[in-house]
């Protein structure tokens, strides 16, 4: 056992047929391309692994999303991109009509997919949707939230295509669509139903849709992207590039956790080492180890200066950490340190 995590003794893309990949925080930043990205997936695709980019955004249109990503250096169809808004028209099928009427707050993209779906598209309360189908568009102020909360107070079905509180921006962190649809349900008191990440619903879509022996998802968040693989049953790559850190990785939740962690995408290029328990309760991954006494984190004497050794430390950490965690142990947070990983010299 290691705490959760798996290893893998042959780069990754040898021994995955379909990648699941995240794009905010994973292939870009913003209009930033991340380092590593291109390479990475370009890489990966002459190996044989197929690609479809997931995303919680609804704003954007899959075209939008594919020319953004073959201007950044990763070539990409329409047809490879699945996006929350398409997720959430699924969604709407399961219990709407053809030809209901559907409040959609949020960007193009959004408007597409229900309309796309057979649904009539209003912009008022007053043309008594059935739905309202809420997603990110930055433009979204407080006259369309309100539209939303009166629809939602009359008894229409709320339905988030996700509940990201936040965006990374190239100058930071933004409000994301899970903080405006906290601003509905603040009103109305009335928790909606969500179609993107954590929910497995677009990955399903999307491995259905591809067809794969076997997938990986690839994601910046636990609470999002990772949380998802875990409750679709797909392996999870956790990749450093993006909102959630090393240290959260170790503090992770259960139902959060990464199967793999990799500092960005390069590491779909590189076998996994996975940590080993030893007969001193030290796992030892590579030449650093970890372990956890009396519900302190122990990280020895060593100090990682390469990049893998410390990508290594945090797996060991890791391992640590979840296998004292699921003993029924504790484990104090006060003891885990930001454990940083340099970006790899390749």
């Amino acid at each position: 056992m290691s705490g959760g995590l798996i290893g893998s003794d042959v780069p990754l893309a040898d021994r995955f047929d379909l990648a699941l990949v995240d794009l905010d925080g994973v292939a870009y930043r913003g209009h930033e391309p991340i380092d590593g990205a291109a390479a990475g997936l370009t890489s990966a695709r002459a190996r044989g692994m197929r690609l479809v980019f997931v995303t919680n955004n609804a704003s954007r249109e899959p075209e939008s999303v594919a020319d953004q990503l073959t201007e950044l250096g990763i070539p990409t169809r329409s047809g490879e991109v699945m996006t929350a808004a398409q997720a959430a028209a699924q969604l709407l099928r399961t219990r709407l009509e053809p030809g209901a009427k559907v409040l959609v707050v949020g960007g193009a993209g959004l408007v597409t997919a229900v309309r796309s779906a057979g649904f009539v598209v209003v912009e008022s309360a007053d043309d008594d949707p059935a739905a309202v189908a809420q997603g990110f568009a930055p433009d979204v102020g407080w006259a369309q939230l309100a539209e939303a909360a009166y629809a939602v107070e009359r008894g229409a079905w709320h339905v988030a295509s996700n509940l990201d509180l936040s965006l990374p921006t190239a100058r930071g962190f933004a409000p994301g669509n899970g903080s405006l649809v906290g601003a509905v349900r603040n009103a109305t008191g009335v928790v909606p139903d969500s179609a993107g990440k954590p929910s497995p619903t677009m990955y399903r879509m999307a491995v259905d849709r591809a067809g794969a022996r076997e997938t990986l998802v690839i994601g910046d968040r636990l609470d999002t992207d990772l949380a998802g693989a875990r409750a679709g049953g797909y392996v999870g790559l956790h990749v450093l590039t993006g909102v959630s850190t090393a240290r959260d990785d170790v503090l992770a939740a259960p139902t959060e956790r990464p199967h793999l962690i990799g500092a960005d995408l390069l590491s779909l290029l590189e076998p996994h080492p996975v940590p080993r328990r030893d007969a001193d309760g030290w796992w030892a991954c590579g030449e650093v180890a970890a372990r956890v006494v009396d519900g302190a984190l122990d990280l020895g004497r060593a100090t990682p200066g390469s990049p893998a050794a410390q990508l290594d430390l945090v797996r060991a950490a890791c391992a640590a950490a979840w296998d004292a965690v699921d003993s029924g142990g504790s484990l104090d947070p006060a003891t885990v340190p930001e454990l940083h990983v340099d970006a790899p010299a390749r």
